[in-house]
């Protein structure tokens, strides 16, 4: 960023955050899984950054069309969801994410069911996806907020040379929280 009179910010990379709840939508609690992506976000990137949030139902068609407008419309490079990643009859965010996707990575979720059995024995029940969609990249996390720091710490050290991967901008994190791994000269 330049300190010249007239120069202008970069702008703040829009960053998807779903929460896929049908009891925060119906406003029946509060949202606690969007704040904690977005909190776990903040102390992680360096890159100035912007939440485009979105609060949908546990139904495929909403969760299918938030991500959509996220990445087509909304430019998001990175698209973080929570909810909705369980074995119950209506936890249906992953086969969303992958009905939207081009390519699957099943690594994440690989990744953040191993670092969560360590906590719970239950971890092996969830769900969580990762996929592609263009230039954006699709994270499935837990709904529990401190799963979701978890599982992002867990797996951030790869996001931001995947997006670059898939053609996305520069994302960078702050060494002191994440390192992020790129190889030599990327």
């Amino acid at each position: 960023m330049s300190d010249a009179p007239g120069a202008t910010a970069p702008a703040a990379m829009p960053i998807g955050v779903v929460t896929v709840s049908d009891r925060a939508f119906r406003g029946i609690y509060a949202d606690q899984g969007g704040p904690g992506i977005e909190a776990a976000l903040a102390r992680i990137l360096a890159t100035p950054w912007r939440a485009v949030r979105r609060l949908v139902p546990d139904e495929r068609s909403a969760i299918e069309a938030a991500l959509r407008e996220l990445a087509d419309a909304e430019g998001c490079p990175l698209i973080v969801t929570t909810g909705g990643t369980g074995p119950a009859p209506r936890d249906v965010t992953p086969e969303a994410t992958e009905a939207v996707c081009e390519r699957m990575l099943p690594g994440f979720g690989e990744l953040m069911r191993a670092v969560s059995l360590r906590a719970v024995p239950t971890a092996i029940l969830s769900r969580q996806a990762a996929g592609t969609r263009g230039r954006s990249l699709i994270v499935n996390l837990p709904g529990k907020p401190s799963a979701i720091a978890e599982c992002l710490d867990a797996v951030f050290p790869a996001i931001p040379y995947c997006i670059d991967l898939i053609g996305g901008p520069r994302l960078d994190t702050d060494p002191a929280a994440c390192v992020a791994f790129r190889p030599k000269g990327a």
